[in-house]
Formats: structure tokens, sequence, C-alpha cells
């Protein structure tokens, strides 16, 4: 057994905004990887648009900094628990990991999940309490919590053991304690070199490496990322690719491995370095990477299952192929069975219908994230109600629970618990946070479809909600659903001011003047519980007569735009969301009213 004293590998853990990203950027700039000028206040960790709009980690990061001589490569991790199965690949490359927690919030929902993850792989843990310069911050209380979540985590002794750090992500300022004064992340930079342990193992034995994330390139097709677990690796390497059973001879081509925001190509990497290799063709996740001659596979990754599906097929409505680029069925399928090469929590399914495909997801995020990137890569599509995915677990029939954490103004407590109760919400524990309350709830994951939009209707924009997968559990029963019906157009054309005018008072239109519709497309919801059919398309009768009132100025109630995740949380079973390039519509899944009401009738037979 050989120790890479050169060397640590730290991933950083934390719920969704915690400032992981903002840490590591302030890791990178003390290091001079940029200049303290370059980029301030970016977070250039985050380098997908969408991650940069919404401010959350998708995809885990690498990068790597010098300190004292010693490389450490960090990894940054999404936050979020739909993006899990980044997370659990991402722990099997590191020895150690910080665990960043809000000096206000504390442990919340997304930092226990990533934690039990870290604690079951027996990771060494440096708690940093961020954002110490909040005026509300509550650093005592917040490590206490710390504590306790650690012991009901059945953390080990020497896990309990934890070094903490105080810090302020931002401004790039850590501290030993909090009365210290510090200007830089000195004290982060030596508990990581003290306390995380070097990696361990064969340097000289035959090459094992475990593939745990994959990148596209376009001119050198698939890159593996992982650790070297034992071994070294060079450029021109005859390699075994084991999968299973399966193995494949491969050559390696490059080795890169991480220098800062760069990947730097070396002519030898050796055991506990993160690498990247190009070259060994169909690789995918979780497969082993072995010496030739001593083809060895390692233990797979486990990966929790899907638990939300929903179906993807081809936009068929009358504007199909109007404004993307890509809208066929074998552009659909390419682009699904791509996707799933690199997402593993994601799994693809070809349906009885060539155009439909049953996509099944970590959660609404996970998916919606998947169809908004498609929409700006040019593709149309139209997707079909979210759904869970049920299990048979000794002959019964299980849905999956998820832990809800709902925090809110004291005042809105009682209209939250009326709208969880309806949903077999389950309340599980309660706390207050000076003004706020937080409730913790076991809810089942069918419930969450449209809670979110509902939960700041509630509370008037202030609610937070957070959630976790927790497990499979018996069928909880039936449940509502949506209270209220839609107004569907009845012909297609330009919609007018007077046609929307006259509709108002049927309820919350979605569209404004001068929009297409189609017959079958969801113009509005209706007041009260049932479809009905309008025409906001309707001309004023233009007649030689006037009078004084006719011309009066109408006006218009401002129309409620709908979000892609509001307008996937919105429509019922009998409806679907058509997403292009330029517009998210909602649409009635058979267009034609007359098929409609024939279908409904024997629906109810």
């Amino acid at each position: 057994m050989s120790i890479n004293e050169k060397l640590r590998n730290i991933a950083i853990i934390a719920h969704v905004d915690h400032g992981k990203t903002t840490l590591v950027d302030a890791m990178l700039r003390q290091s001079h990887v940029f200049r303290s000028n370059e980029q301030v206040g970016e977070r250039v960790m985050d380098s997908g648009d969408i991650e940069r709009e919404r401010g959350i980690t998708i995809l885990s990061k690498n990068t790597a900094i010098l300190y004292d001589g010693i490389k450490i490569n960090i990894v940054d991790t999404p936050g979020h628990a739909d993006f899990g199965g980044e997370v659990e690949r991402v722990l099997n490359m590191v020895d150690g990991v910080l665990l960043l927690v809000d000096a206000f919030e504390g442990p919340m929902p997304q930092t226990k999940y990533v934690l039990r993850k870290a604690l079951e792989q027996k990771l060494k843990p440096i708690v940093v309490i961020n954002k110490i310069d909040r005026p509300d911050q509550r650093v005592d209380d917040v490590y206490d919590e710390v504590l306790e979540l650690f012991m009901e985590l059945d953390a080990d002794d020497d896990q309990l053991d934890f070094p903490v750090i105080y810090a302020t992500a931002r401004d790039g300022i850590a501290k030993f304690n909090m009365e210290d004064e510090s200007d830089n992340l000195e004290p982060l930079m030596q508990t990581i070199v003290k306390e995380i342990p070097a990696p361990q193992g064969d340097a000289e034995g035959p090459l094992q490496m475990m593939v745990t994330t994959l990148e596209a390139d376009d001119y050198v097709g698939r890159v593996a990322i992982g650790r070297i677990i034992r071994g070294s690796v060079r450029p021109n390497q005859n390699v075994a690719v084991i999968s299973g059973d399966h193995e494949t001879k491969a050559k390696i081509g490059k080795v890169y491995v991480y220098q800062g925001l760069k990947r730097v190509d070396v002519d030898e990497a050796g055991m506990g370095e993160i690498v990247a290799l190009t070259g060994l063709g169909d690789v995918s996740i979780g497969y082993t990477v072995a010496d030739v001659e001593n083809p060895e596979a390692l233990p797979t990754i486990n990966i929790d299952e899907p638990t939300l599906s929903m179906t993807f097929g081809v936009n068929t409505s009358p504007f199909a192929g109007r404004e993307g680029q890509f809208v066929t069925s074998r552009h659909l399928r390419d682009r699904l069975f791509k996707e799933i090469e690199t997402n593993v929590a994601m799994h693809v399914e070809e349906t009885d219908s060539a155009d439909v495909f049953k996509v099944s997801g970590r959660g609404e995020l996970h998916l919606s994230i998947l169809i908004e990137q498609m929409r700006r890569e040019g593709y149309e599509l139209q997707v079909g109600k979210p759904e869970v995915v049920y299990k048979t677990i000794n002959g019964q029939r299980c849905e999956p629970m998820e832990n809800l954490t709902v925090e809110v103004p004291q005042e809105y407590m009682g209209a939250v618990m009326e709208a969880l109760g309806t949903r077999k919400a389950e309340l599980s524990n309660m706390t207050e946070l000076s003004g706020y309350i937080r409730m913790e709830f076991f809810i089942p994951a069918r419930g969450l479809i449209g809670f979110r939009s509902e939960l700041l209707t509630n509370t008037k924009g202030n609610g937070i909600m957070n959630h976790v997968f927790h497990g499979y559990v018996p069928y909880k029963g039936d449940m509502n659903g949506r209270s209220h019906g839609s107004l569907v157009a009845f012909e297609q054309g330009e919609t007018t001011g007077y046609g929307i005018f006259s509709l108002q008072d049927r309820g919350t239109m979605f569209i404004s003047p001068g929009q297409q519709v189609y017959e079958g497309m969801i113009v509005g919801e209706n007041s009260r519980d049932i479809d009905m059919d309008i025409n906001p398309c309707k001309k004023k009768n233009v007649t030689n007569l006037r009078t004084s009132a006719s011309d009066e100025a109408i006006r218009l109630t401002p129309p409620r735009i709908l979000s892609l995740e509001q307008a996937l949380e919105y429509i019922n079973d009998d409806e679907l969301v058509e997403v292009t390039p330029e517009n998210i519509r909602l649409r009635k899944a058979i267009l034609d009213r007359t098929a409609r009401g024939r279908a409904a009738k024997n629906a109810r037979k």
C-alpha cells in the first residue's frame, strides 16, 4: 500500500443556494487560477446557461488548486435531490467532503440526503458554516443542528469528531473561531490538507479505474472521467473496458488531469489522481477501465431509481414544424438516448407508438431541465402529465414518498397545512425561526405535483419548499386532482381584444390579443370545475350605426403566463404541453371537440 501525500480529493456538498459554487470560486481566485479582479461576482463553475439563470448546479464539475505544493482536486456537486444521480457517482472519486451549511437556515433536506450518502461511504467530513456575516445568523444553533444530524445518520466516532470552519464565501474569508480576524481562506486550506486523508492504494499494481462521469466532445468523442484506484495510466496504453460480464479491448488516446479550470494532457497519471481519458469508444458510467493483462472489475455504482415519469412525443399540433429545427421522431429518439448516456438517473423507454417515448427521472426539476435544454437546442415536442413510478413490493402496490420541508411566515401556516392535508401529507416536525415556521412532512410524490405554484399563491410568494426522496410505502389512496376546468379554443385564428374581453369573467386567461391559437388549445382556466369551449378570436361586427358607448376602450386583465414547470404541474391527464423554441402552449390531447366529447362519454361508462 502506498500513499500519495501530494494529493487530496474532496467533494463540496450542500443544499441549494448555501454557497458551494461561490466558495469554490473564492478558492480558485485565492490560488491565482484567474486574476483577483477578473470575473468577480461570477460563478465560473456554473458553466451552463440554465445553471447561471437559476443559480443552481445541475452537473458536477471538477477543478483543482495547488496549496503549499499539494494538489487539491475539488468536485462541485449539485445540491438538488433531483440530481442525486450526479452526487452518488461523484462521491466515489473522493476521500472527504466539505459540508457547507447556511448560518441561518442550518441543515436542510438536501444536506441530509447528500450527507447520508457521504457517511455511508465512510468519507471524512469537514463542516463549513457559511454566510456568518448575515445579520440573522445563528451559528451556535446551526452547529448543534449539524451535530444532531450526524447522530441521526449514525455517523461513527471519527466522523462525529468533525472540524468546523466559519466562512463568508462571497468575501473569500474563513476562520477557525468566530472571534478570529481573517481576510483569506487559509484556515480552510490548512484544514483540508490536515484532515482529508491522502489517497491510498497500490501505485505499482495493474490499472483499475471506475468511470464516474462522461463528457461529450465533438472532436475526440466520449471523454471518460474517474479516479485511478490502482496503478497508473499513460497515453496509447492498451486497456480492458469491463461492464458486468462483458469485456472489450481499447487503446487510450490522451490522458488529462485538472489544473484550475482547465484540463491539461500529461504523460502519466498515478494512483489517486482524477483523470479524463479519451479513445475508450463506447464507454459508459459504471464501467471499469483495467489493465489488459489483469482485467479486474470494480464494484458497480448503485443509483436511486427514478420516481417520476412523463411521455415525450412528436409535436402533432396544427403549428408543428413552424418554430423548431428538430421535429421528427428520429430526432427526438436520438436526443433522448444520447441524454441517458451521461444522465444515469434518467431512463428512456420506447412505447407502442413510434412517436412517443416514456422518460423517467428523479423529479419534476430533473425532467423539466431536460425539456428546457432540448427546447433551446431547437427541438419541438409535446409532453404529458408527470406521473409517479409505482412499484410492487411483496405483492403490494407501493408509491414513492418524499420528505417535504416548507418555510412560511406564521400568518400563512393554516392555509399551507390545509392545502397539504388534501394531498395526504403527514406533519412530522415543526420549528420556529424568527417569524417563520419550518414544517416537515411526509407526502406522496404525486401530492407534490402542482404544489409549488399553489404554495406561492397561498403565501403571496413568501413560501419556500424543498423535498427529498424518502422511500416506497404502500399506496395511500386516491387524491383529488385540479379543481378548475380549462377554457379551450374551438377554432383556429388570431385572438382579439374584443374576444378576450367578452370571456374574461369566465376565468383566468393565458393569452393576449394578437396571438395565434388553434382548435383544442387551452387558452385559460375556467372558474368552474368543467372544461368550456370558447372563441377568443371573435371580432366585433362593424355597422354604420354607432353610439357614444360602443367604442369605449376595453380593459383587459393581464394574462397569467405559465413557465415550463408551472405548465407541467397544471395539466390534467387528458392534456399536453406543447414545447417549441419560441413558445410553451397547453393543449388537449384530442383537439377535435366532437371527438373529445365522445371520448369523455366513453370514459364515464
